[in-house]
């Protein structure tokens, strides 16, 4: 076994841990979504929302869109995309996590969804046929992976042509970054 993927065992076990860890999370993500998405939500997914933003108040979803939420956990996001997308369309979220995936399910199930898939797998091998979603999600998942140009290159294969990727995450930086960077528009332009 090589180095990178020793790493990334590891770093997937301690993903596992932390996540098994979390009895009663009590929705700490809250605060980025509406009253109206928040109601629109089984308890218990609200109870599970860990992301870390808001990536579909970005995503500007579409009746009868496809749609991945890639690290999708309990499902608050996939569920709330399925909403957004209709009868005609499709949510589908991947996890790596059984338990999660087992949630996201039956959240999906507790909602009266129809329109909504969920796998356990790794996003860096989605289980999704080329240029099949019309918009990736992720909320505070790829920055818990190992290989995360892998993500992003499965996150690109996953989209057809013109489609979106909307991605709420955090990055640590271990360096002071230079001024040109901090002061350059891009920085602060979103």
């Amino acid at each position: 076994m090589s180095k990178d993927l020793m790493y990334k065992d590891e770093l997937q076990q301690l993903v596992a841990e932390a996540y098994q860890a979390l009895t009663s999370p009590g929705g700490p993500a809250t605060g980025f979504y509406t009253d109206e998405q928040l109601g629109a939500l089984p308890e218990g997914a609200v109870e599970w929302a860990l992301g870390v933003g808001n990536p579909l108040a970005w995503a500007e979803l579409r009746p009868g869109e496809v749609v991945v939420d890639l690290g999708c956990g309990a499902g608050a996001d996939t569920l709330l995309a399925a909403a957004e997308v209709g009868p005609t369309g499709r949510a589908v979220g991947v996890d790596f996590l059984a338990e999660q995936v087992e949630r996201a399910r039956r959240f999906a199930a507790d909602s009266g969804a129809s329109n909504i898939e969920v796998y356990e797998s790794e996003m860096e091998s989605l289980p999704l046929p080329d240029s099949s979603m019309d918009v990736v999600i992720s909320n505070g998942s790829i920055n818990l992976s190992a290989r995360k140009s892998r993500v992003l290159a499965e996150a690109c294969r996953v989209l057809r042509p013109g489609g979106r990727l909307c991605v709420a995450d955090l990055t640590i930086c271990e360096e002071d970054l230079p001024s040109q960077i901090l002061t350059h528009p891009s920085a602060w332009a979103g």
